[in-house]
């Protein structure tokens, strides 16, 4: 009778097995539907972690794009909210207003650019050990080889640790930003994209430079806060000085208020007078303040109307001339640059 009642009692009772173990809906389910505590135990130690760690990284990739979303949101949120005077006007007081310094949405197109990429790689190294977890892998000694393997990389990778130290400075002290004209030494060009470890250049020929961050040693920045166009006009030494500048500073000026050019010259334009007094002219320097980037084509511009402005005042742009010494024929012919060679006979040092 007693055998009877526990047999009976067995009968009434779940199997037990590996949800034992490992406990879960999954498992729990599986044992209650087909009564196998071994298919119980398979879903439970590989459906089960495998839904979870799926589940994981979809949620990981939504916060992805909602980090990255939101990051974007905010910096556009900066560029539109950036309506105070721009840094142009505030190193410059009384300076005419233009169009809005473009260089705020640059360098927040930069930041936002770097922060994405940081916030990706976050959240996605946080999901993936959260998806392991789902396995029962014990994340200590992962971690801590993680910590082993990072400083020896920082040993062995010291120069990419240097790309990574100088890209977050050049970021945090903006000594450029995507869109800026920069010379770094042996690459000039203008920045196309920035990242912690490389900068890439686009070079006048449509050479792409990329220049890893730890390497460059000085940034020359030619578009940052505002820019300035120099023009060294040389005349002919016979030439009325003060009727040189003249002229020179009524182009200037008529270029300044010209509505093309209105907006892009800062400053009313300065003649600085004589700079050097050269072996074949006198040089007139002319310094023009400008919109960043701007003083190329404002330098073109002015030389343009400078040429055509001299020659109807009938002021000569000089051009080197020399005097040719030619050896023929036991006979020395001279060349004075008319085209037409003349006997004649070469001076201590004219046997040239």
């Amino acid at each position: 009778m007693n055998a009877l009642v526990v047999l009976a009692q067995s009968a009434t009772e779940q199997p037990t097995g590996l949800c034992e173990d490992q406990p879960n809906a999954v498992c729990d389910w599986v044992l209650e539907t087909t009564g196998s505590d071994a298919l119980a135990g398979l879903a439970g130690g590989i459906v089960a972690p495998l839904t979870q760690a799926f589940a994981v990284l979809v949620v990981t990739f939504v916060v992805s794009l909602i980090a990255r979303f939101a990051v974007r949101r905010i910096g556009r949120r900066l560029v539109a909210g950036g309506d105070r005077p721009s840094r142009i006007t505030d190193l410059t007081p009384g300076l005419r207003t233009g169009p809005p310094d473009p260089r705020r949405a640059r360098r927040v197109e930069s930041l936002v650019a770097v922060v994405s990429s940081i916030v990706t790689v976050l959240v996605w190294t946080i999901g993936v050990m959260i998806a392991l977890g789902a396995f029962n892998i014990n994340l200590g000694p992962l971690v801590a080889s993680a910590g082993i393997i990072g400083v020896a990389l920082g040993f062995g990778a010291q120069s990419l640790v240097q790309d990574f130290l100088t890209g977050l400075f050049m970021l945090a002290e903006d000594q450029f930003g995507i869109g800026d004209v920069i010379d770094v030494g042996e690459a000039t060009g203008v920045v196309e994209s920035i990242s912690l470890r490389t900068t890439s250049l686009r070079a006048v020929d449509g050479t792409l430079w990329h220049v890893p961050n730890g390497q460059i040693q000085r940034v020359g920045n030619m578009s940052q806060d505002w820019a300035r166009a120099v023009l060294d006009i040389g005349v002919a030494y016979d030439t009325d000085v003060a009727h040189a500048r003249e002229v020179i500073g009524q182009v200037a000026h008529e270029m300044s208020v010209d509505p093309d050019f209105d907006q892009v010259v800062l400053e009313d334009p300065e003649i600085l007078g004589v700079e050097t007094l050269g072996a074949d002219a006198v040089v007139i320097r002319t310094s023009i303040k400008t919109l960043p980037g701007e003083q190329w084509t404002v330098a073109r511009e002015m030389r343009q109307r400078i040429k055509l402005a001299l020659d109807a005042n009938d002021i000569s742009i000089p051009f080197p001339q020399r005097e040719l010494w030619i050896r023929g024929d036991g006979q020395v012919f001279r060349d004075g640059g008319d085209g037409q060679l003349a006997t004649g006979a070469p001076g201590a040092d004219g046997d040239a």
